[in-house]
């Protein structure tokens, strides 16, 4: 049985979505359904390629593996390829997640998935989004952003941004995907300040975060959570929530009660869900305040 959130918890986080003052996360769950998981791909890669060792579904480790048997990009060349032949959601299901969020007239969505999704589902309700990809590496300094062709710039609910944290395709070499992409990305996070443009940077620090479509066990997750605890140090604390499937197996109880405490200790509330479940609730009880338009 999951559970779900607390309604001080849905009070307050309605309050801070209609003040625009919330921030959504996007993880590979937020398209469940269109795009494979990452564990299933990494198996495909696993059996053509040989992979030797036993963490089979770890799309990580395996890239990190065809990075080593080819070179760095090839992997993330694979990825782009698939996305060619990837369709887009059904923008016209009312409960399709990314529909849910463009509904809410918020100035700022981050994503770590490679898609376009958030950007056309933006566009469909009449707002002109601006795609920025965080510049995590080098090699990404020739694809300028809004924020350095416009410096007077500032994201609004008409002309939002949705910030690729960890790259989109058809960009190759902006993918965070390896071992390697990872550790470099998690520096350069924590450590370089002009790294995140300071629009992106305040509506991180600044407002309740919402993780939809992670799994405990992502390292998407667990890297954006140390990365944010080292940016928001001093920062007041604020409601954040994660949406995640419930754990499953037969101490499952007791594992969501104690990963529920974990969660809770640092500032994160969990919602046990898909991302699915947690819009069609978020979207109930939006109407219900009289906040849809």
């Amino acid at each position: 049985m999951s559970k779900l959130l607390d309604e001080p918890d849905w009070e307050l986080l309605l309050r801070r979505i209609k003040q625009g003052r919330c921030t959504p996360f996007l993880g590979a769950g937020a398209a469940y359904g269109v795009l494979p998981l990452g564990g299933d791909i990494a198996k495909q890669w696993a059996d053509k390629y040989t992979y030797p060792m036993e963490d089979r579904s770890n799309l990580i480790a395996v890239s990190q593996f065809l990075a080593l048997k080819y070179d760095s990009v090839y992997p993330k060349e694979l990825i782009v390829d698939m996305f060619e032949k990837f369709q887009e959601p059904d923008f016209n299901d009312p409960n399709e997640p990314h529909r849910v969020l463009a509904n809410l007239d918020l100035p700022v969505y981050v994503t770590t998935n490679y898609d376009d999704f958030m950007v056309k589902a933006l566009a469909r309700h009449h707002r002109e989004p601006n795609r920025v990809l965080c510049k995590w590496n080098r090699g990404l300094n020739d694809y300028p952003t809004i924020f350095e062709q416009n410096p007077v710039y500032v994201p609004t609910t008409a002309n939002p941004v949705v910030f690729h944290l960890h790259g989109h395709v058809p960009i190759a070499e902006s993918l965070v995907l390896t071992e390697d992409d990872y550790m470099e990305f998690l520096l350069n996070f924590s450590g370089d300040s002009k790294l995140i443009p300071n629009a992106i940077l305040k509506a991180f620090i600044d407002n309740s975060l919402l993780f939809i479509g992670y799994r405990i066990t992502d390292w998407n997750f667990r890297v954006l959570l140390r990365s944010f605890d080292r940016r928001a140090a001093s920062s007041i604390s604020r409601l954040n929530v994660a949406v995640m499937p419930a754990p499953k197996g037969a101490d499952e109880g007791q594992t969501q009660d104690y990963l529920t405490k974990y969660y809770e200790n640092i500032d994160v509330r969990v919602y046990w869900g898909t991302a699915r479940d947690f819009v069609t609730d978020l979207w109930t009880r939006w109407e219900k305040a009289g906040y849809a338009n």
